[in-house]
Order: C-alpha cells, then sequence, then structure tokens
C-alpha cells in the first residue's frame, strides 16, 4: 500500500523522508479560507481532511493518504500564513515576548476502504522579546512569508524561540510520533510505511 502526502510542504517532506517512510507527494489544491467564526482547532480539522480526501479522489484503491494542516493561535486569533510583508511583522510583533499554540490537524484516509482517522496535536511555543531592528531583519530575509505564524522553527526563526512544551516536529509542521502512531493504526496486510 502506497503512502501518498498531500502536501507541498518541502518541511513535511522532510520530516517523512528523515523518519524513514517511503512516500509518495501529490499536492491538494483546496481553498484554506477560514469560515466566519471557525475556531482553530476546527479550521485544522477541516483542512486536513479537505487535503487528504482531494487527493484520495485520484490516487486509486492502494494507498493511505497524509493530509495536515498547521496554524498559529495566540490571544484566539488564528495566524496562518502573512499575506505579505506587512501581515507578517503585524504577526510577528504579536508573539514577540510571549507564548502561543501551534496546532496541526492530521488526517489519514484509507482509499481502499474510506477509513479515515484524525487527530489534532498541540503545542506551546513561547518567544523571546524581538525588537523592531530584528523583526525587520527576518521579514526581509523573505523567510516569514509561506509560514504559518510568519517563522520557520527550523530556520532563522529559531533564534527567538525559548522554549517548547510539547512536539517539536508540530511546530515544522507535521506531528511525527501521532502520525507514525495514526499509520500503525491503518496497517494491513504486513504493509510497513517504513522504507527499506
Amino acid at each position: 500500500m502506497r503512502l501518498i502526502l498531500a502536501s507541498s510542504s518541502p518541511r513535511r517532506a522532510e520530516i517523512l523522508r528523515d523518519a524513514g517512510f517511503a512516500f509518495e507527494v501529490a499536492p491538494a489544491d483546496i481553498d484554506e479560507t477560514p469560515r466566519p467564526s471557525e475556531r482553530a482547532h476546527a479550521l485544522v480539522r477541516r483542512l486536513a481532511e479537505a487535503k487528504a480526501r482531494a487527493v484520495a479522489a485520484r490516487a486509486g484503491d492502494d494507498a493511505i493518504v497524509l493530509g495536515a494542516d498547521t496554524e498559529v493561535v495566540v490571544d484566539g486569533d488564528v495566524f496562518g500564513k502573512p499575506a505579505d510583508a506587512a501581515d507578517a511583522r503585524r504577526m510577528l510583533e504579536k508573539l514577540s515576548g510571549r507564548a502561543h499554540e501551534v496546532i496541526t490537524g492530521v488526517a489519514l484516509l484509507r482509499t481502499r476502504d474510506g477509513a479515515l482517522l484524525e487527530a489534532i496535536e498541540s503545542t506551546q511555543v513561547t518567544f523571546a522579546t524581538i525588537t523592531p531592528q530584528e523583526i525587520e531583519a527576518y521579514v526581509a530575509s523573505g523567510e516569514p512569508l509561506g509560514k504559518a505564524g510568519a517563522y520557520a522553527v527550523q530556520g532563522l526563526g529559531g533564534r527567538f524561540v525559548t522554549r517548547i512544551e510539547g512536539c517539536y516536529f508540530n511546530v515544522v509542521g507535521l506531528p511525527l510520533a501521532r502520525v507514525y502512531a495514526l499509520l500503525r493504526d491503518l496497517e494491513c496486510g504486513g504493509w510497513t510505511p517504513l522504507s527499506r
């Protein structure tokens, strides 16, 4: 049985590859716009499942499709990917000197029978106080664009992180241990998601 990652994220692919998983990549093309009044946990669950279903529709009957969505939450506000440099700056100013939550919704869909397993992982991340000059330099690097919450913990943004409570890989974009546990629950016929 094939494992398909329904994401174009190089970070998610790297996490799976480094952990020894054999998989294919098939990005899902879905609308990720939050619905009015949609709370963060409902959003990541809905988007992860929608990504898995979109790719499963064209995957054939011998696959497990992995969909995931990561968001940053502070004071109840959901920070997805910044729209532009000004939006990234706004997010970083709000994260500066405080803790926030990184949540990832994960959905695994077995195409043969439609079996679906879902989970949400939450990690608390604390930022040091960032000066306006540091924010400007970081935004100018281009790294914050395309990243939930406008930072990459595994990149330049890691210099601002003083504490992580929970799964580090969740902050990067894919809670590895949780994904592996769900995959084991979907195993059948001696299939294993690990490469040989």
